[in-house]
């Protein structure tokens, strides 16, 4: 991804997120959102706690749970990324969760900024 399309990517983001506009000597910001995922086909619910930390041109740093992901990738609006075999796809636009643990069970939910 070049320099440009990950600008355009984080301010996608960030607007996406309604991350406001910061001071230039401010520390990087945190947005944390709480989705409420529905797991099938136990049919269980799972609160899951995504934070982003963000700086002026880029994502920094994503975690689930307090726990951070190694690697993520972001088109447009959606972040896709795993953690421990759980496919993770978040749409900050719609404040969407989806998620699949290799075909064995999947998810779906809303998303609210905390």
């Amino acid at each position: 991804m070049s320099t440009r399309q990950a600008a355009l990517a984080l301010a996608v983001v960030a607007a996406a997120l309604a991350v406001p506009a910061k001071a230039d000597d401010a520390a990087p910001q945190q947005v944390t959102l709480v989705c409420d995922a529905v797991y099938l086909p136990a049919r269980t619910n799972w609160a899951r706690e995504v934070r982003f930390v963000l700086d002026d041109t880029r994502i920094r740093r994503l975690e689930i749970d307090g726990v951070p992901v190694y690697t993520f990738a972001v088109f447009e609006t959606v972040i896709l990324t795993s953690l421990d075999n759980e496919r993770i796809q978040l749409d900050t636009a719609s404040l969407t969760w989806r998620s699949d643990f290799r075909g064995q069970a999947t998810s779906q939910g809303h998303c609210e900024r905390r």
